[in-house]
Order: structure tokens, then sequence, then C-alpha cells
């Protein structure tokens, strides 16, 4: 009897481990499945400028074949990726101001065909191979929110959509968009030709990721499953038009700095100080992971047409808020026209082109920016930068000042962001050293509670010596 119970507590035991080890196995198998893919923000992005195209006003022709002229140029200005704006046919049904518009190129009528307007298919794979010889990335404009009103979809697969209580599809919630028509995502069937669609570009045309359209507006898990899926097929850069920090856990890896975007219009505009700065950053620091780029901006499509020029809105403080996005950590941004000084609103639906050759200084200004921005590991986006550091001065609500330091170089930036000179000290000693002062070309040492002036709006950068 007693070896028997000495066996019947041995075979209880096996059960009780080979339990254990198979609960062990599940767990580790399903941690397994949902580690099986993690977003990796290419390494290449990180000292890229990204150019926002509107093909639509480039030219004359208004097509890819005539913008192609313009890559050896942004070339030369130093940019890193083309955003096009979107490439797909127009919907006619209820298009904005009249049929005879060219419409709002956010109305998509086919999501699998580039527009008869900009050239064929051919023109377009031209187009992203000649950006790519010349070292550029490609990301073309999407909207998977919504569609036109007629799109291939509506007559294909009505089941896509949104409905009313009467049973009608209707435009999306809480917009004036009425030449759109809401998809509905609780749809499965729905959710896999947009991921198809998606696909579709990266396999055909080789373009190199997205730059998504009100991206909030679409569940964060389609976007997950997107981005792995097309990850699949090569590494992409995928920009987000949100600052959701859920989409950019898996799924995104740059976020649409607008609400940066408006504290500068704010404080250019004499309604805020400085310190809404750092509020700003106070709050963003809570909201998203170091890996998250930022995408700064002084102008885009939306507020040019919108809102005004840079310089409408900025006036005299228009370079100084330039400035500022080339150096806080992201990516910052350059609007079609933007690098010419463009001076007047683009519309939004019909033609309205961009005049190339007229004398400024803003050319050669973005050119300096853009090669301080490459020049320096310390200004690069993401966790490949250095860290802003806040230096704090004899007025504060006047100055902004920061350092940004990694591998050996060191970045100090010093802003007066009024209407007005001033004359103040930086406090503390962090940005103590020999430097070149990078606009005006020359040596400089900074010492400890350092005395500066700067004019109204001015700017100092100052970099290390490597």
């Amino acid at each position: 009897m007693k070896n028997l119970m000495i066996i019947l507590m041995l075979l209880v035991g096996f059960v009780l481990v080979s339990c254990n080890t198979a609960t062990e196995k599940t767990t580790k198998t399903e941690d397994t499945l949902a580690l099986e893919y993690k977003k990796v923000v290419p390494e290449w992005s990180r000292n890229s400028v990204i150019y926002e195209v509107n093909i639509r006003h480039y030219t004359p022709e208004g097509t890819f074949k005539a913008f192609e002229a313009h890559i050896p140029r942004l070339k030369e200005l130093g940019v890193d990726i083309l955003w096009i704006m979107p490439i797909h046919p127009v919907g006619l049904k209820n298009r904005k101001l009249t049929e005879k518009s060219l419409g709002s190129p956010y109305s998509v009528q086919d999501y699998l065909k580039v527009n008869p307007d900009y050239g064929t298919m051919d023109d377009f794979k031209s187009l992203v191979k000649l950006a790519h010889d010349n070292g550029m990335k490609v990301i073309i404009d999407w909207v998977a929110n919504h569609t036109s009103w007629d799109n291939v979809w509506v007559t294909s697969n009505p089941e896509f959509y949104t409905r009313n209580e009467k049973g009608e599809m209707t435009v999306p919630a809480g917009t004036d968009w009425e030449d759109t028509a809401d998809l509905n995502y609780d749809n499965d069937s729905l959710r896999s030709a947009m991921t198809e669609a998606l696909r579709f570009w990266i396999k055909e045309a080789d373009i190199d990721g997205y730059r998504c359209d009100v991206a909030g507006m679409v569940p964060v898990d389609f976007w997950d499953n997107v981005r792995a899926e097309l990850d699949k097929i090569k590494p992409v850069f995928m920009l987000a038009e949100a600052e959701e920090a859920p989409l950019h856990k898996n799924a995104f890896d740059m976020a649409y700095g607008w609400n940066f975007h408006h504290v500068m219009n704010a404080v250019a505009q004499g309604k805020k100080d400085v310190s809404e700065i750092d509020n700003y950053f106070a709050s963003i620091d809570t909201i998203f992971t170091k890996e998250t780029y930022l995408m700064n901006f002084i102008t885009n499509h939306d507020e040019n047409a919108w809102n005004g020029t840079e310089k409408e809105r900025m006036g005299a403080a228009v370079n100084a808020m330039a400035v500022l996005s080339f150096t806080i950590p992201g990516m910052p941004l350059i609007y079609t026209g933007q690098e010419v000084g463009l001076a007047k609103r683009l519309s939004f639906f019909e033609k309205d082109l961009v005049k190339w050759d007229v004398k400024n200084t803003e050319t050669e200004f973005y050119k300096s920016l853009i090669k301080l921005k490459k020049a320096n590991p310390a200004l690069d986006a993401g966790t490949f930068g250095g860290e802003l550091k806040r230096i704090n001065s004899s007025n504060d609500k006047a100055v902004y000042a920061f350092v940004r330091e990694k591998e050996g170089n060191k970045v100090v930036v010093v802003l007066n962001l009024t209407k007005k000179a001033e004359k103040f000290t930086l406090n503390g000693n962090a940005f103590v050293g020999k430097f070149t002062d990078y606009f005006a070309n020359q040596e400089s040492e900074l010492a400890a509670n350092q005395e500066l002036n700067l004019p109204a709006w001015g700017y100092k950068v100052f970099v290390s010596k490597n």
C-alpha cells in the first residue's frame, strides 16, 4: 500500500508539472504571436526633410511628367521624401463648387487608378523611379475614411458604406464634406479590400509609404494590420494626419504636428508668449514615446488654402518659426512653393499655378536649414537625435533657447520670439563652449551666463566643432 501511495503521488506530481509546462508553452506562444510584428522606423528617415507635392498646381501641365523636371532642383535643395497629394481620379458626383471644377483631390473615385489629368500609371511609375534614382523616397496621400459618391465601390460593394437611420449612405459624421461618402470599418470585407488597395501601390509602383488623411477617423486596429501587411512587401514609412498616440504604437512612424503649428501661429501673432512652447513640450512628452516623430511645419496645403500663407499668418516671425521647426525634435515639412516664397493661397478646387521663376531669398534660406539638419546628428528625429533641453534666460517670455546634443555634436538655438529687440542673459552653463555661429559663418564662444542681443524675431544657431 505504501509503495502504491508513492506511485500515485509521483503520478499526480507529473501531471501537475505537465499542466504547468503546457500553460507556460501556451503563454509563450501567445506572447510570441503578440510580438511577431514590431514596427521599425526606417533608419533612412532619421534626418530626412519631407516635401509636399501639389501636382495639380505645380506646373502648367499639372502632370507627373511635367513634375519630373523639378526633381533635380528638389534634390539640390536637399529634399529626401516626396509626399505626393492624392493621385487618384476625383469624383464627379456632388463635386465641390460645380461639376466643372477640378474638385477635391480627397474625394477618391478609384483607389487602383491614377487621375488621368495627371497622366498614366506608367507616368507615375516613371516619377517614382526617377525620385529613387535621385536618392529620394516617395509616399502618396491616402484617403481611407471616405470615397467620392461615384467611387467604383458604391456600385460594386454598397455594403462598404455607413448608413443613416433611413438606410442611406452618409457623409462623414460632423463634417461638411458633402462630396464624400463615409466608409464603414465594421465591415470586414471593406477592411480586406482597403488593405489590398494599399498593398497594390507598394507592389505595383514601388512607393515607400503613405500619408494617411484624417487617420484618426479610421480604427487603430485596421492601421496596425495594414502596417504589418505592407512591411511584408518592403519597409515603409507611414505619416498620420493625426496626433493620437495609439495610432503610433504599431502603425505610424510620424504624427502631424498640428498642435505645435497652432502654437507657432499664436506666438507669431502675439496671442501667446514663449511659455506656450514650454507648455506644449511638457504635454507632448506625456503623450508620445521618444520613437515617434512629429512633423513640424509653418505651412501645408490646408493652412495655405484656408488660413493663409505663412507670411499672412506669421508676418515677420516666419523665418524664426522656420528655424524652430527645423531644429526641434521631429521632421520638417516644406510645402509646394514655400521654398520660393509663395505669396498666395492656392485654390483647393481649381487650377492655380505656382510661379517658380521669382526672385527670392527663401531658396537659399531653406537650403541652409536643410544642410544644418543633415550635418548635425543632434538634430535627427526620434531616438536618433538629441533630447531638447531648455535653456532658461533672463526673459523666458520672450526668448526661447535650447540645446540638443548627440554623439559629441552640440547645437544651441536661441530665438527672440517677439516684435521688439531683446537684450538678455542665458542662464547656466549647459551651452558653454566654442561654436560656429551657423548663419553668420563665424567662430563664436559662449560663456556661462552669456549676454546676447537679438533683433525682433531674431535667431542664432550655434554648432559645436566635431
